[in-house]
């Protein structure tokens, strides 16, 4: 199983945005609901994003990580959690490590199916950058770190928020559309999920991974340790270096292959907590394969900058909603074990536990 490679489903958001009620939006609906449960993710196509649009992101983030360490440094916000700005490498804990019942899963995984060791920081670095509509000013939230005030690398002050922004915004609409077909796809209102998203801290969250020289370019080094991703779903274009491994809902391991053009999405804790655990937020890792090298070798030769870019964005649900089943997964057992909680308080715990603020 870990040499299988999963080609995820690809559904395409063009008739659910021209008619979100037609016949063939409903089934493209449905499509998204049974992809994400049975695999924690799914490609789509979504025609207001190009290929084209990923490069270039990817391209200023590689500009940007192949910055100095101590040029990266200056943006470093470790007083509101990393929230915004740079995060340095080995800083990050895989989420598995401070949970001993991820701990438990792995141990009964079947050998093909465990993940690599993660066990020490990660490798890769991160950039935070604020997406979307904060809270208005009336509006008050509990959680000010969670809404920090964004950093504008100095070296690219001409050129970062507008791209950060242009993209962010790309992927922000591409994803609300997702869970806006989720919903539908659960048999639920339109906005019973995208509702909850529209004022919350929603983060462009690429990262960088340095695959210069034989120690950084070796087969099974850890990029990205065995985790879930904390928010509502996860959503990132394609990469120019192979890596990503997923595990589907029966835990199997697959090596993910995402088609040119397409977006990856991901489901998070967020929604495995509105769902009681019907969609499960998606495990997966970033390690360093054969594939990784032949890549590495093809951007050698075309003198391209040998750093791992995910053009990734966060989607979460309001800071100060209330994270909890939604009525058609509602029962006495579901309660007892997703007991109604603030997503800013999910949120900070969890930033805890992956070593980016105190375990809260």
């Amino acid at each position: 199983m870990a040499g299988s490679t999963l080609s995820l489903p690809v559904i395409g958001l063009e008739v659910f945005l021209a008619d979100p009620t037609s016949a063939e939006a409903i089934v493209s609906c449905k499509a998204v609901a049974a992809a994400l449960q049975e695999h924690g993710a799914l490609s789509i196509r979504d025609p207001r994003v190009s290929e084209a649009d990923n490069g270039a992101f990817v391209d200023l983030m590689e500009a940007y990580f192949s910055q100095e360490a101590s040029t990266k440094a200056l943006d470093e916000r470790p007083e509101v959690g990393y929230q915004v700005g740079s995060t340095p490498a080995f800083t990050e804990i895989p989420r598995c490590a401070a949970d001993d019942e991820c701990v438990a899963l792995v141990e009964r995984l079947l050998p093909d199916d465990k993940p690599a060791p993660f066990d020490t920081a990660d490798a890769k670095e991160r950039f935070f950058w604020r997406v979307g509509t904060p809270p208005p000013p009336g509006l008050a939230t509990q959680f000010l770190s969670l809404h920090a005030v964004p950093v504008v690398p100095p070296a690219f002050a001409d050129v970062w928020q507008n791209q950060m922004d242009a993209w962010g915004a790309k992927l922000l609409a591409a994803v609300r559309v997702v869970a806006e077909m989720l919903a539908v796809g659960l048999g639920l209102p339109q906005d019973a999920i995208a509702g909850r998203t529209d004022h919350a801290p929603h983060l462009l969250a690429p990262t960088g991974s340095d695959l210069s020289g034989a120690a950084n370019a070796r087969v099974g080094r850890v990029l990205a340790g065995f985790h879930t991703d904390l928010n509502l779903l996860t959503i990132h274009g394609k990469s120019r270096f192979p890596g990503l491994n997923i595990w589907d809902a029966q835990n199997h391991k697959l090596r993910a292959k995402i088609p040119d053009g397409c977006l990856l999405v991901q489901a998070g804790k967020q929604l495995e907590y509105l769902t009681a655990g019907h969609i499960k937020a998606g495990f997966h890792e970033v390690v360093v394969t054969d594939d990784t090298l032949t890549a590495i070798a093809k951007q050698t030769e075309a003198g391209r900058p040998l750093w791992r870019i995910s053009s990734t964005l966060f989607f979460h649900c309001d800071s100060d909603s209330t994270l909890e089943p939604l009525p058609i997964f509602a029962t006495p057992e579901s309660f007892a074990r997703f007991p109604p909680l603030l997503a800013g308080t999910q949120v900070q715990h969890e930033l805890g536990l992956i070593n980016l603020s105190a375990k809260a």
